[in-house]
């Protein structure tokens, strides 16, 4: 028993020992390590992890004799008993309950605000449509005249529901402060031009019914609501990703219009004439409306082939027309050529800049195989990104909307490199705006081994191949979307910087590039994380030049070292004392060297 104990102690005691020992190691390569490397400051690498969240509460358990609950689904409360049955209703009615309406809209991003203007913008057109027509046409008649009062009086409550409810609540800036308290928004409005003339669109005019009976004139103050039709253009072409093609429709309307009211006043005019009592004025037959618009056709825009006029009335009639076609459809086709020109600029610059290409390419005699790839990145780049450079759309942005929009974009990326794992989050900002978008076709090089190392390569879309083994075109390795290679090379010094594989991109590839220079620039601001750096592409490097045993997996440790070959300078001395046949103590031992070799074979 006490051999036993002995040995006991005397094993924990060596246990201690080896510990011990491997702690001083460890202690004596951080120290060396330090001396060596001024930048080392502490041995974190990346940020400390949060704390664990603390584990969620035990369910209690359910007295004896209760049968335990059991999850139901998200649909089972949404059902509703009543007598014997069980029925479901929807939620979205109790939402609809309890919803309040806010207190403060904000007039730019309320898409509720832009719906709003939608039904105001309705009512408008309602009454800039309607209002000539029931004036000059005959289709107001006491039969149907409760439903177009219907009509009138619902688009006045909208108006009147847009003064009271919408436009007092609408945000406003003054002195650069963003004005959301009910009481000044309320003063803005009943201060501004909009108020004046949403007061003159509700003019009481209807009173006047009583006396001259329904005379739609008397609604034309309603048309002057204009104000909400143009805010409604400005909001909807925000949120719209082809605004051109809501301008083309507009322009059209605008067309549409002009026509709409010069047959209402074609038809007004013959009515003042006389239907049929002379060959230019209406003559009472077919679908009234569809004949009268037709004539406004062929004179607005001036096509010819219409009956001369007789009376001076019809004569100065006819005049005004032509005048008024001539103006407004040259204003029409100007306005129009704008509208799609604004539509296809980016195609047009894309054709110029490609065309400018190829000349130059013809001029000097570049050969065919290379004008196709040219071609080829002009066309892909183009159809993949909608433009030729994307820093040409970012320049005309304040700094901070550059770096919100190339945080939304990139971030996701670079936060997920090794290499920047653990830096200062406002040098990853600066990072971001420093990459550069490339595009490359397929077979292109990427890099080639051998060369230097400047710039580190993100992969946004697309994959690369890297190549090596004896004749450099055996794949070792696809990466993809996402990926990240080159990093090593930024930070490497001495000779580390060189490309050890061809990389080559498979398929068309999108690379986001952060050149060595740039990268600098953004250090000397930053020292802690240039420390950091430094430190993680040393040990990256010591990783990537450990050796390896055959099979490309890390060697085994050797237990007994082998047997150390004899120095080179050893042998010639030895040789050197055999050539002279002395009994030196060098010719002794190389002669005793001989007999251990002999025996030994």
């Amino acid at each position: 028993r006490i051999g036993s104990a002995t040995s006991l102690s005397s094993a924990v005691i060596n246990n201690r020992l080896q510990e011990l020992v491997k702690l001083f190691r460890e202690r004596t390569e951080k120290v060396k390590e330090k001396l060596t490397d001024p930048d080392v400051t502490s041995d974190e690498e990346s940020p400390v992890a949060s704390p664990a969240k603390p584990a969620p509460a035990a369910a209690p358990v359910p007295p004896p004799g209760a049968e335990p609950e059991v999850d139901k689904p998200a649909g089972d409360e949404h059902y509703c008993e009543m007598l014997c049955c069980t029925f479901k209703y929807r939620p979205w009615l109790d939402h609809l309950k309890n919803y309040q309406f806010p207190s403060s809209i904000d007039p730019l991003t309320d898409l509720m605000y832009v719906l709003w203007l939608f039904f105001v913008v309705m009512a408008w057109n309602w009454n800039c449509w309607l209002i000539p027509v029931r004036w000059a046409f005959p289709y107001q008649t006491p039969a149907n005249i409760h439903c177009w009062l219907l009509m009138d009086y619902l688009c006045d409550l909208i108006y009147l529901l847009d003064i009271i409810v919408f436009q007092t609540r609408l945000q406003f800036v003054r002195g650069g402060d963003i004005i959301s308290e009910k009481k000044a928004m309320k003063e803005n409005y009943l201060q501004s031009q909009r108020f004046k003339m949403d007061v003159v669109c509700l003019l009481p005019l209807d009173f006047f019914y009583f006396k001259v009976g329904v005379n739609p004139l008397l609604r034309f103050p309603r048309c002057l609501k204009y104000l909400a039709f143009f805010e409604f253009n400005n909001r909807l072409e925000a949120i719209l990703s082809k605004a051109y093609i809501y301008r083309v429709i507009r322009t059209t309307a605008y067309l549409l219009y002009s026509l709409h009211v010069n047959s209402c006043l074609y038809y007004w005019a013959s009515a003042y004439e006389g239907l049929g009592s002379t060959t230019w004025v209406y003559d009472g037959e077919g679908n009234s409306y569809i004949r009268c618009y037709y004539w406004a056709v062929k004179t607005l825009i001036t096509i010819g082939g219409l009956p001369d006029p007789k009376t001076l009335f019809e004569i100065v009639f006819q005049l005004l027309n032509y005048f008024t076609g001539v103006f407004a459809f040259s204003v029409m086709i100007g306005q129009m050529r704008d509208v799609v020109g604004a539509a296809t600029a980016g195609q047009t610059y894309y054709r110029s800049c490609m065309d400018s290409t190829i000349k130059y390419m013809n001029f000097y005699k570049i050969p065919r195989t290379v004008q196709n790839r040219v071609k080829m990145w002009y066309e892909y780049t183009w159809h993949s990104q909608g433009m030729l450079d994307e820093s040409e759309l970012l320049v005309q942005l304040p700094d901070k909307m550059r770096l919100d929009l190339a945080i939304e974009v990139n971030y996701n990326i670079v936060s997920k490199v090794a290499l920047f794992q653990g830096c200062d989050r406002q040098m990853i900002f600066d990072m971001l705006k420093r990459l550069r978008s490339v595009v490359y076709l397929p077979n292109d090089y990427v890099c080639k081994k051998g060369e230097i190392g400047r710039e580190m390569y993100i992969i946004q879309a697309g994959q690369v191949q890297v190549l090596g083994g004896p004749d450099g075109k055996t794949v070792l390795v696809t990466l993809k979307a996402g990926s990240v290679f080159g990093e090593i090379s930024l930070l490497a010094a001495g000779g580390g910087n060189r490309r050890t594989a061809n990389v080559i991109a498979h398929g068309f590839a999108n690379l986001f590039i952060l050149d060595k220079k740039d990268l600098n620039e953004i250090l000397v601001h930053y020292p802690e994380s240039q420390k950091l750096l430094r430190k993680k592409a040393k040990k990256m490097l010591k990783n990537n030049n450990k050796p390896k045993d055959e099979k490309g997996g890390p060697g085994y440790p050797v237990i007994i070292p082998p047997k150390a070959d004899t120095p080179k300078l050893f042998q010639a001395a030895l040789a050197a004392t055999g050539r002279t046949g002395g009994k030196e103590p060098l010719a002794q031992l190389r002669w005793r060297l001989k007999k251990l070799k002999a025996m030994q074979e």
